[in-house]
């Protein structure tokens, strides 16, 4: 048996079948559509079996809710797109209501990989420089020493025993797949980490022995600074970082001329204050409002505040894009990149995508006789090799050298390991 759909707003009922009570014939209940707003429900059945129509029809629906990059960014894209009105008003099916409502309703959230690429989708291409690439030096094995400040007691298990100034301290590490040596006395830690082992996994700190505060007094080469719990495993100072601080205070010291150094993400500040205290004019960033405040507070303890030092709060990328088109340029730069981060406005950094563009604002930012180019790379899966064909690359016509390998800290005591802790590649000009 075969409906044909009503038409109009009286139908005759067929022959000998009863109205249904209290209903009108015709109707299909309270509210239903006049008569004049039925052809346009027919007209949307003709266009579902329509392919043409049909396919049309998405396209108008769908048009506001997911607009193309383009039309987001370019005014007469969205000059020449549909009206948000026009798709709405050829159904009768929509009411006043679910006008505004779809009006309202937010944009689709873009994944971080998403927001990502917008934000790189305005860049310059990465420029390659010319010329002969530096002489390469690899592997290097920079290690630092168990001293008076800090020492590596032992590791394995994956965790560390660390001493920093007077206090013990007890972290996971997964680096430490050994097993650990007899005789080191993990218990009597003073501060022991609990929770996610991830690198930068949250936790809490646990203190068997007494409670402590959030900071403790520290030193590194005689500067005084402040350690700190945090609730990310670390404890406001890398120490393997100390052996790339040494060279970076060196070269100012010998340079015999005003030294400019630009240190991107400079953390707690303890490489701007070192430069600072050898006699350099320091720029310092880094996008965490938290960690310049540290920063800051390290610089008043160490008496260095008045010092040239320059705290920016902002996200590295777009500091050094600006400082590219002032003409600023500086004689020694320090990257300390995360693997993963973002900026104080959202912007979002991977170190793989973001890198080489970087890089090629860091060569640009080299002054006529630069000292020094230095680059760290944490739980990245890569090779010191991969940071020195970069490196190279980027440095090309500049002379000197490429330096490339793995920062370690050798444990305390006999049959002591090595603890490799991170990557780098250098340019050094001599």
């Amino acid at each position: 048996m075969r409906y044909e759909p009503a038409m109009t707003k009286n139908r005759t009922p067929r022959s000998g079948a009863p109205k249904r009570p209290g209903r009108p014939a015709g109707a299909k209940g309270a509210g239903a559509p006049d008569a004049k707003r039925r052809p346009e429900r027919q007209d949307g059945r003709d266009a579902a079996r329509d392919p043409a129509k049909s396919e049309a029809g998405r396209e108008r629906r769908f048009a506001s809710k997911r607009p193309e990059p383009s039309q987001r960014s370019q005014a007469s894209d969205r000059s020449e797109a549909p009206h948000r009105s026009e798709s709405f008003e050829r159904s009768g099916s929509r009411t006043d209501a679910a006008r505004h409502a779809a009006d309202a309703a937010p944009a689709p959230r873009l994944s971080t990989e998403e927001l990502g690429r917008e934000g790189r989708r305005d860049r310059a291409a990465v420029e390659w420089p010319i010329g002969e690439r530096p002489s390469f030096r690899a592997p290097v094995i920079l290690t630092v020493e168990p001293g008076a400040d800090y020492a590596l007691l032992d590791s394995g298990d994956g965790e560390k025993l660390e001493r920093y100034g007077s206090l013990i301290i007890r972290r996971p590490e997964n680096q430490a797949i050994w097993p650990r040596r007899a005789g080191a006395d993990w218990e009597g830690a003073d501060a022991v980490f609990t929770g996610d082992t991830d690198e930068e996994g949250t936790g809490r700190w646990r203190f068997p022995k007494d409670t402590l505060g959030e900071t403790w007094p520290m030193r590194q080469d005689g500067m005084p600074y402040l350690g700190r719990f945090t609730s990310f495993r670390h404890v406001g100072v890398f120490p393997e970082q100390a052996v790339h601080w040494r060279f970076m205070t060196d070269l100012v010291e010998k340079a015999g001329r005003p030294v400019r150094v630009l240190n991107l993400f400079g953390y707690t500040g303890l490489a701007s204050l070192l430069a600072a205290r050898a006699g350099a004019e320091v720029t310092h960033v880094d996008a965490s409002k938290r960690a310049i405040g540290w920063a800051r507070e390290n610089a008043e303890l160490a008496g260095l505040a008045d010092k040239p030092i320059r705290w920016i709060c902002e996200d590295a990328v777009r500091y050094a894009e600006r400082e590219v088109k002032r003409g600023t340029r500086y004689d020694i730069v320090l990257l300390d990149p995360p693997k993963f981060g973002r900026g104080p406005k959202g912007e979002v950094w991977q170190i793989f995508e973001d890198l080489p563009y970087l890089l090629m604002l860091m060569r640009q930012l080299l002054s006529a006789d630069p000292l020094a180019l230095v680059l760290t790379a944490y739980s990245i899966r890569s090779s010191f090799y991969s940071l020195a064909a970069l490196m190279g690359e980027q440095c090309r016509g500049l002379g000197g050298a490429i330096e490339s390998g793995e920062l370690v800290i050798r444990e305390a005591g006999e049959d002591a390991r090595l603890l490799s802790t991170s990557l780098f590649s250098r340019w050094v000009s001599a």
